[in-house]
């Protein structure tokens, strides 16, 4: 069984791993650039395994998904989900469409116009699964890094 929540503040430390298993980044850099982002209208829900607390009296967070609201020219209002991440042992189970899902029907309480995001091109994967539930290329994310 899942639930899927907001992670609360006092909790938002718990997506780290999991961040991480995505970007590889330093642990005390993904806590520093967090705690900017909390600053701002950042808000992350997570996928418990509610299951795994029969046997450790705790749920296992599973999966996470980052929610920005933004509104730009061309799209209007739209939540932009960031980095979504399922840990590998839940992987290939429906979560992330289930999540999605969720993140899709919070958009439309929150009377979104979209849901935008971006991807990494060597994510074969991922490509495939934003696809498959139904979002398509738009164009190109182009970075330049100034440091």
């Amino acid at each position: 069984m899942y639930d899927i929540r907001f992670i609360p503040p006092q909790e938002i430390r718990s997506i780290i791993p999991l961040v991480q298993s995505l970007n590889g980044l330093d642990e005390k850099i993904l806590l520093q650039r967090l705690e900017v982002m909390m600053q701002s209208n950042y808000q992350c829900i997570g996928v418990y395994d509610t299951s795994a607390s029969l046997s450790t009296s705790k749920e296992k967070l599973v999966a996470i998904c980052g929610i920005w609201t933004l509104t730009k020219f061309y799209i209007g209002k739209h939540l932009e989900p960031d980095n979504v991440v399922v840990h590998p042992d839940y992987r290939n189970k429906g979560i992330g469409e289930l999540m999605m899902a969720w993140v899709e029907n919070y958009a439309k309480e929150q009377n979104c116009d979209a849901i935008e995001l971006n991807a990494y091109v060597e994510n074969t994967k991922g490509l495939e699964f934003w696809k498959k539930i139904g979002f398509y290329v738009r164009g190109h994310h182009f970075q330049k890094l100034v440091k």
